[in-house]
């Protein structure tokens, strides 16, 4: 790109991740190279309302133990009513005035109604560029449910499970459940950041476990404990092709059986990133294999982070994808891309130049 661009960076949203992703936008605008890019900042409010917010990473970041949320402006975003417009307004007190040329959208959206294939359905119909995985990978890779259907098909190991419907007890497939054997864990079906999931050691435990992830979203998945270590790769979709990283490990200590919200967020100490990680090279290669092959199952672009389980015996088993990672400069994704050698402004850089090349449509 030889001339400056614009790119809008949308945060925020109507899920419960809201935070996550606010804290998330905080990052992607510090790491935004402002000598070739003008940023807007277009925050999504818990009301579903697109307002201009500050565009100053400082105000978005996590700060004393505290995350940032939307509070809508009076300078509501007015999107093009015509698809390839580049043309982005603003109404303030009844008035419309041109607010920018965007180029190209960069969705930190976490959860429904952003990262599961709805805002990038809105961008496709206006032909407006984004960076990430599109709708259908973006709908698919949200769905554990049919995430590990995808994996199924591609050849690819994962844990068994039990899907319970909205609105189906856990008393109609009692059986099939405790065929999964102890223990198992509880999972919302299209929610992220390790939100509403329980781990059950005792049968009793079940029903309040249900209830905890039904606050996040009514399909629930019930799906076999997977004895292991947790293992992770990112994945970089990127104009000269798919990336692997170097394989990274979760180790979490303290009061944190595994990789909960808590630890995630809130407590750092308790949580340490091995990258690489301590595992045979054979083993590390065979996991990135693997991290390409969930990309390509559902037709990700872009960015996406892998996670697998790694047993003593050498077993992989895939346990998800994730579309919209965490993205903050201390999140998983870009520090195992740093140890690579790839530092944080130069990925953010690389999803944009990646989005702006891209074909627009069917592709």
């Amino acid at each position: 790109m030889t001339t400056r661009g614009t790119v809008a960076v949308l945060f925020g949203g109507r899920s419960s991740e809201h935070e996550v992703s606010c804290t998330t936008a905080g990052g992607v605008l510090g790491a935004i190279d402002r000598d070739r890019w003008d940023v807007l900042a277009v925050g999504i409010g818990r009301d579903g309302s697109w307002t201009v917010q500050s565009d100053n990473p400082a105000e978005w970041a996590l700060s004393d133990g505290q995350m940032r949320h939307v509070e809508p402006t009076e300078r509501r975003v007015l999107l093009p009513a015509v698809a390839g417009d580049r043309q982005w307004s603003v109404e303030t007190g009844g008035t419309v005035t041109p607010l920018a040329l965007v180029d190209v959208a960069f969705p930190v959206l976490h959860g429904p109604w952003g990262e599961d294939g709805t805002i990038q359905g809105a961008l496709e119909l206006l032909d407006v560029r984004y960076v990430g995985a599109g709708v259908l990978a973006s709908a698919v890779g949200m769905d554990k449910q049919f995430m590990k259907a995808a994996f199924r098909a591609a050849g690819l190991p994962v844990a068994p499970d039990v899907v319970l419907g909205p609105g189906e007890t856990a008393e109609s497939r009692r059986a099939q459940i405790e065929a999964l054997g102890l223990p198992v864990f509880v999972k919302p079906a299209r929610a992220g950041s390790s939100m509403g999931i329980s781990r059950v050691e005792s049968w009793d435990e079940l029903d309040a476990a249900l209830a905890d992830a039904v606050k996040h979203d009514p399909k629930v998945l019930i799906e076999s404990a997977i004895v292991g270590r947790e293992i992770e790769t990112a994945v970089l979709g990127a104009r000269d092709g798919v990336r692997t990283s170097p394989p990274g490990e979760i180790v979490t200590g303290g009061d944190h059986d595994f990789y909960d919200f808590e630890a995630k967020y809130f407590d750092a100490g308790a949580v340490r990133l091995d990258c690489p990680a301590q595992i045979p090279v054979a083993d590390a290669s065979r996991i990135r294999d693997l991290a390409a092959r969930a990309f390509a199952a559902v037709s990700a672009e872009g960015i996406a982070r892998v996670d697998v389980f790694y047993a003593e015996d050498g077993t992989i088993t895939v346990n998800e994808i994730n579309t919209m990672p965490g993205f903050t400069p201390t999140s998983m994704y870009p520090r195992m891309w740093a140890s690579a050698g790839l530092t944080y402004p130069d990925l953010v850089d690389e999803l944009l130049q990646a989005a702006l090349h891209r074909p627009l449509g069917l592709r």
